[in-house]
């Protein structure tokens, strides 16, 4: 008797946001795993969408100039990192603004 093929990563989060579309951590860990799978474009797209979300998701804006910074594009990458520098200040979230003042940093 064979088992049932398993399913990816991608599939498991794509059937959880079936039922939780606007979800923002399942839509950020779905992006994630389109980053890993090599899917770049879709990748920061969904991190992009995240980012202009009313609130923005904090983490998108730092995962998005990472993937923008690996893909060349560093200054669209600096962008995303400064409103993502204003927004978790904004939130309080100085962790995250400090992680991604560095990574600007590490841009110029």
């Amino acid at each position: 008797m064979s088992s049932p093929p398993l399913q990816s990563r991608l599939e498991k989060l794509e059937a959880m946001l079936a039922d939780e579309p606007h979800d923002p951590f399942l839509r950020y860990s779905r992006a994630l795993e389109l980053g890993k799978l090599g899917r770049s474009d879709e990748s920061v797209e969904a991190l992009s969408a995240l980012s202009a979300d009313d609130p923005p998701y904090v983490p998108a804006f730092f995962m998005v100039a990472q993937q923008l910074a690996a893909l060349g594009r560093e200054e669209q990458a600096r962008g995303f990192l400064t409103r993502g520098i204003e927004q978790a200040q904004r939130t309080g979230d100085d962790h995250a603004a400090g992680e991604m003042a560095e990574f600007l940093a590490s841009l110029q």
